[in-house]
């Protein structure tokens, strides 16, 4: 059964394939982005900003190149956790975008991690990375979110995404494992 779900998802992604577009900005959406982040406080440098979000961007793309983003999101999700492809759910995104970030040793922002726990039954948690100016939260903050578009950055002020409500990375994951300690000190009884 499970190689026949893993043979109808290849055989989706094929079909799918020529429909998922590669990623592209351009210099206004830089300068859009650049602006948001030199506006999340006035200590924001300028050229940092700037810096972050042409990175943003190109490293967006090149991820979604890396991991062969073909297909939308979902489909690459279940394509990964099928085993099929490496890399490519949201936390990658997340984890690969905080780090590469972390190498502008950038001294007016910081990469910060969060978390959107699911609406509904039928979705699951999504992971992103955000940049805040340093010494701010991640409600202070930007989403910086490339797996939504598979590769294409979607960016927006953390507390103004209309899709996910955003919670820090570290409060979601003590939350989760004490649901889990509570379920089986339940169990056990």
């Amino acid at each position: 059964m499970k190689s026949l779900f893993a043979s109808l998802m290849l055989l989706a992604a094929a079909v799918l394939s020529g429909c998922a577009a590669g990623p592209t900005a351009t210099k206004d959406d830089v300068a859009e982005l650049s602006h948001a982040l030199q506006s999340l406080d006035p200590e924001v440098d300028p050229a940092e900003a700037r810096r972050a979000a042409e990175i943003a961007y190109s490293y967006s793309a090149r991820l979604a190149e890396q991991y062969n983003v073909t297909t939308s999101p979902i489909i690459h999700n279940t394509l990964v956790n099928s085993g099929v492809k490496e890399r490519g759910i949201c936390v990658h995104y997340a984890e690969d975008m905080q780090a590469r970030l972390n190498q502008e040793n950038f001294q007016t922002l910081s990469m910060l991690r969060a978390i959107a726990e699911p609406r509904s039954d039928f979705r699951i948690d999504h992971s992103t990375a955000v940049i805040a100016a340093k010494g701010d939260g991640i409600y202070q903050g930007i989403v910086l979110d490339p797996w939504r578009y598979g590769g294409k950055l979607y960016w927006s002020a953390t507390t103004e995404d209309p899709r996910y409500d955003w919670e820090p990375r570290l409060k979601v994951l003590r939350r989760k494992y004490e649901r889990r300690m509570a379920k089986e000190a339940t169990a056990s009884d």
